[in-house]
């Protein structure tokens, strides 16, 4: 089903998706998230799990990003797409005339640098030739 040597728009997609579902899960305004439910009277066992499910999650993503991306690396993924909710709002296709679509817009620039970072390696072997690895010492 997958490739890992092959890297294309739909692998994106994949990494893209996941990362919407992780950051979406964990927090969003709307009222349907992981820290929206530890006020519920579900049982604090499903809590703590689901926690953790999102908790490896989260350090899955980051840990890719940071070690793909680095912290200037980062920091420019996340100002091509602040950029671009900047074009939006430009366009007058996009008002951030309330604190949850300010929420929402943040929400989704997460959503795009940890995607970035989790693809930034097959695209950077896939423009030089180039592989990124992990040093293992020993």
């Amino acid at each position: 089903m997958f490739n890992r040597n092959k890297f294309t728009p739909t692998s994106f997609a994949w990494r893209y998706g996941i990362a919407l579902v992780l950051v979406f899960a964990t927090y969003n305004p709307s009222g349907y998230s992981w820290v929206h439910w530890l006020n519920s009277d579900t049982a604090l066992v499903y809590k703590v799990s689901f926690g953790i499910v999102l908790l490896v999650g989260w350090i899955m993503f980051l840990r890719a990003t940071w070690n793909s991306l680095g912290a200037f690396g980062t920091l420019l993924a996340a100002a091509v797409f602040g950029v671009m909710i900047w074009l939006l709002i430009q366009w007058g296709l996009l008002t951030l005339n309330s604190p949850s679509v300010i929420i929402w817009v943040l929400e989704f620039i997460l959503t795009g640098v940890l995607a970035v970072g989790m693809s930034w390696s097959h695209i950077r072997r896939r423009i030089s030739g180039q592989y990124d690895t992990d040093e293992i010492e020993g």
